[in-house]
């Protein structure tokens, strides 16, 4: 006799569901294999701000090394998995992917712990778009992120992989005068403040920064790359500048139709890379 198999319920299972979902996370762009210049660029970009990161799962991107290794006809080089990993946690990251590697990079990748992630995409600066005119801040000798901008252009900022869109913060409201020596992250949102920002104060946002008096400390909006922030001023005097990495110092005087006057600062994408934008208001 042939006994038929249970009937599978249809109904949903009191004990669990199985449900899409999507994992916000941050992208390291390696553009270098030398981990001593990794270590240095992360020391002297998030060393000051042990709280920039806060257990982030990261993917370990190498599209961009392995093409420029393609385009020099360069052999495509191996890593040391367990120290760029240690590397990494040192400063509050998870690495728990890869993605882009050859396949013998995939391979030590997976041995050192990482998952592939072949589908991860970085989020891609904006398309030029039609501007009026407008006074274009002259090429600076690199792209970095926060704090004091690195001697070497080895790594790119961690950049956000596209997620599921979350419920924004509100502004945090900075309304007492920054002193030299003080610094203010706004993780996650927009960053206002309504008194001075002293030479010497660091203000950093994850969103747009509002200045209502003047800048004349250091600005650093997009501060984990978000492209589109900007930075509002109405009496702009910075000593940096910064949206998503790409920066200027006061090396390079602002121009004489912005400098002590109101002026918003944002990022164009242009076909020699990104640029920042400076705009009287």
């Amino acid at each position: 006799m042939t006994v038929a198999p249970p009937a599978t319920s249809s109904a949903t299972p009191a004990s669990f569901e199985i449900k899409s979902a999507n994992l916000p996370l941050v992208a390291l762009l390696l553009k270098s294999t030398d981990l001593q210049i990794l270590a240095t660029d992360l020391k002297a970009r998030f060393g000051d701000i042990p709280d920039f990161f806060d257990n982030d799962p990261l993917v370990v991107d190498l599209t961009q090394l392995n093409a420029a290794a393609r385009r020099n006809g360069a052999e495509v080089e191996a890593i040391e998995f367990p120290a760029l990993l240690t590397l990494l946690r040192q400063y509050s990251l998870l690495p728990i992917a890869i993605k882009g590697g050859s396949p013998d990079q995939m391979a030590d990748g997976l041995t050192a712990g990482l998952l592939p992630a072949p589908d991860a995409r970085v989020v891609a600066s904006s398309p030029p778009a039609p501007e009026p005119e407008r006074q274009v801040a002259p090429p600076t000798k690199t792209a970095t992120s926060v704090k004091v901008p690195p001697t070497a252009a080895n790594v790119a900022a961690p950049a956000p992989v596209q997620s599921m869109p979350e419920a924004p913060l509100g502004a945090l409201v900075i309304n007492k005068p920054l002193r030299s020596g003080q610094q203010i992250y706004a993780r996650g949102r927009d960053l206002v403040v309504l008194a001075m920002v002293n030479a010497g104060a660091e203000i950093i946002a994850d969103g747009h920064i509002h200045v209502y008096a003047p800048l004349r400390g250091k600005a650093m909006a997009g501060a984990r790359g978000n492209t589109e922030a900007r930075i509002f001023a109405l009496s702009l005097e910075a000593e940096l500048i910064s949206i998503a990495g790409i920066y200027r110092t006061s090396e390079n005087p602002l121009p004489a139709n912005i400098q002590g006057k109101p002026a918003q600062v944002r990022l164009v994408a242009g076909p020699d890379g990104d640029k920042l934008v400076m705009d009287a208001m």
